[in-house]
């Protein structure tokens, strides 16, 4: 899943929320938010 690379590579600092495709960040937030870290989805 697409989503599950951009949210790791959000966690390990590589990208922000923002340099997520628009097309994805829903799913990239949902995704952040079942690991807890729904406050780096901003």
């Amino acid at each position: 899943m697409v989503a599950a690379i951009y949210a790791n590579l959000i966690l390990n600092g590589a990208k922000t929320f923002s340099e997520v495709p628009k097309m994805l960040q829903k799913q990239v937030k949902e995704v952040l938010t079942e690991l807890g870290c729904e406050e780096l989805a901003k």
